[in-house]
């Protein structure tokens, strides 16, 4: 049983950051492409960034490519992502998945476990 828990979500005054971070347990973390996700209300959970196994190969959403990144230490099982210049149109849950895929994808149907959410609320 493969398990995903997000932390270091909160509220912060735009142009500020948090650093999110990802703890996976139940298998094997490295073998895993993992990645992050949010969801605003109202809208459907979009795509946010993802790394390759050994978190040499990142992608991101144009929304957040140069702003946010995602980095992954195999030794403690733990993904994070680094969050700044945040703006208030970066609210929302934000989740954490795992995907058996051999490369890095952007696809919520590419992933196979998912963490619970953490959410990030970003003032104006």
């Amino acid at each position: 049983q493969v398990q995903l828990v997000e932390s270091g979500g909160g509220l912060v005054q735009a142009g500020g950051s948090l650093r999110l971070s990802c703890a996976v347990s139940g298998h094997t973390f490295s073998m895993y492409v993992m990645g992050w996700f949010r969801q605003a209300p109202g809208k459907e959970r979009e795509f946010v960034a993802t790394n390759s196994w050994s978190g040499a190969n990142a992608y991101y959403a144009d929304s957040v490519k140069g702003r946010f990144t995602i980095s992954r230490d195999n030794a403690k099982n733990t993904v994070y992502l680094q969050m700044n210049s945040l703006k208030p149109e970066d609210t929302a849950v934000y989740y954490c998945a795992a995907s058996n895929s051999r490369v890095p994808v952007d696809r919520r149907s590419d992933y196979d476990y998912w963490g619970q959410g953490t959410q990030v609320t970003v003032s104006s």
